[in-house]
């Protein structure tokens, strides 16, 4: 008799704390997880995920008036005309303070029904169920929720966190390939700003921990998720007067969403952060902070997995998205950046010329 799969609990302490639960054949959990004081439920998915969102429609619907909202996929769900039709069918459908929805997809959906949950009558409760690496990882948990607009990604938004989060490791076995190495740029990251262990991981056995159904793979999830759970129990929003909180989990994203809009994303977000933070490596070491060897370890273990480490686009169109960055303060440029593994930083307003140099750097 084999050993049953075993089922982690993360908490999230934050002002109003909640479970992250990770393991297998977790679907069932949705269900426990909608307040009783519920009437309806919305379940937000992409259409690529239609036949799962009707099986749980029809499951919940058992004990709630259950709805189904089929949105695009991947970033194309996250435009004002997508948030405007969730709302409109919420409205359709009467939904009140006390009633729920359900982000069933991955990091674009999640981000979408996190924004729809926080908007609808100022707020109404929350359930995510991830289903990608990257979602798991970062978009669904730590209550950032937004949609994009043509100045740049996610910054329109709110900060509104779920009441549970619910992470099915079995959703992974059907995703392509892609799309795991993409999710493995957000659990890299992980690595390089707090928990050495995943980089550690990854150079041992880099093919191993790409299987959705290894060991591996599933303790770098819990590990990453652990890391975004404490960085965001001290600082849930992103305060300003706070030197380095949460502005941490954006390390390489600077560089990386500025890719992402130049390339109408058409870029994974996955690849494109991996780009970002072997540049903002690079910007570090040219600004005496950082090691070439922890720069090179960059480049090593992203490559490892079959994320992108350069980039050919156009400077300055990359340098005036990098300016609407949200770490941005006025005209100054800010970026995360290590001293070394684990040590992380914020570099404030450095030399434009070495903010060049870097990308010259990582140019293909």
């Amino acid at each position: 008799m084999g050993d049953e799969p075993v089922t982690d609990t993360i908490m999230v302490n934050t002002a109003s704390p909640y479970q992250v639960r990770v393991g297998r054949g977790l679907f069932a959990e949705v269900m426990a997880a909608i307040p009783a004081s519920a009437a309806r439920v919305a379940i937000i998915h992409p259409r690529a995920l239609r036949a799962t969102g009707e099986q749980m429609r029809t499951d919940l619907s058992e004990n709630w008036s259950t709805i189904s909202i089929e949105v695009p996929d991947a970033e194309d769900a996250k435009s004002v005309e997508v948030l405007n039709y969730c709302w409109s069918v919420l409205g359709d459908n009467g939904f009140t303070r006390t009633d729920v929805i359900v982000g069933l997809g991955g990091g674009s959906t999640t981000d979408l029904a996190g924004f729809v949950a926080a908007t609808w009558l100022r707020g109404v409760p929350i359930v995510q169920v991830p289903t990608t690496l990257l979602a798991m990882v970062d978009a669904a948990v730590g209550g950032k929720t937004g949609i994009n607009t043509a100045a740049g990604k996610n910054l329109v938004g709110s900060f509104h966190e779920p009441t549970a989060v619910i992470c099915d490791l079995d959703t992974l076995v059907e995703l392509p390939r892609a799309e795991i190495i993409s999710g493995m740029a957000e659990v890299i990251k992980c690595g390089f700003i707090a928990d050495p262990v995943i980089l550690q991981r990854v150079q041992q056995d880099p093919a191993g921990i790409l299987d959705p159904e290894s060991p591996a793979l599933a303790d770098a999830i819990k590990r990453a998720i652990t890391v975004k759970a404490n960085v965001v129990a001290g600082d849930l929003t992103e305060s300003v007067d706070v030197v380095l909180g949460r502005e941490v989990l954006n390390y390489g994203h600077t560089m990386g969403h500025a890719i992402e809009l130049h390339e109408r994303y058409r870029w994974r977000h996955g690849p494109a952060i991996a780009v970002g933070m072997v540049y903002v490596a690079e910007l570090a070491r040219l600004s005496g902070r950082l090691s070439d060897a922890v720069v090179d370890l960059h480049r090593e273990v992203l490559a490892s997995v079959g994320l992108p480490i350069s980039y050919d686009g156009s400077f300055p169109a990359l340098l005036d998205a990098m300016r609407r960055d949200k770490k941005t303060r006025g005209d100054t440029l800010r970026f995360v950046i290590l001293s070394a593994v684990a040590h992380p930083e914020m570099l404030i307003g450095p030399d434009p010329a070495l903010v060049a140099a870097a990308y010259a750097q990582v140019q293909s």
